[in-house]
């Protein structure tokens, strides 16, 4: 026998052949069983991973855009309270006003009305003036007839009566 290098013999190699070919065809028969399966999953699970966080991403730009949308609707909110106010106090205002003039009218007829009757109840007082003259007129011309007077007694009953009266009274 001849030596061999490293103890190699055609058997050995032969064998170590056929056991790379198993492996390889074992290598085979495992991927496609085993490591295809797992490898889907992985993408799948990546691939869902990959939309939760785009999704997250694309709420958080909604949020965001909501937030400034809330903020600027803050700002004009303030402004529109400020404007509803303004109106409020206007509105008051102009109620007030209103609310003023309408005394002034409602004290003016009622000054008028007062004047109306202090005017009737003057003329009515004239009246009973009147009434009471022509009654005491009657009277002294009764007086007259029964005494049969001249005239000069006559005329100083009458300036008598006249002064009794009030001149102003019997003019009016």
């Amino acid at each position: 026998m001849e030596p061999r290098l490293f103890d190699l013999d055609l058997q050995l190699l032969a064998d170590a052949g056929l056991m790379m070919i198993a492996i390889f065809v074992l290598y085979l028969v495992a991927s496609y069983f085993l490591f295809n399966p797992a490898r889907e999953f992985l993408q799948k699970r990546k691939d869902k991973i990959q939309g939760e966080l785009d999704s997250a991403a694309q709420d958080m730009e909604d949020a965001r855009a909501l937030k400034e949308e809330y903020d600027g609707k803050l700002k004009n909110i303030e402004k529109e309270a400020e404007e509803i106010l303004s109106d409020a106090r206007k509105r008051a205002l102009a109620n007030e006003n209103k609310i003023v003039a309408e005394a002034k009218e409602e004290a003016a007829r009622i000054l008028e009305r007062a004047r109306v009757e202090a005017e009737l109840e003057k003329q009515k007082a004239a009246d009973d003036v009147k009434r009471e003259m022509v009654v005491i007129a009657s009277m002294m011309a009764g007086k007259v007839v029964k005494a049969s007077i001249n005239t000069d007694i006559q005329e100083s009953l009458v300036n008598e009566t006249l002064k009794e009266i009030g001149e102003s009274t019997w003019q009016s």
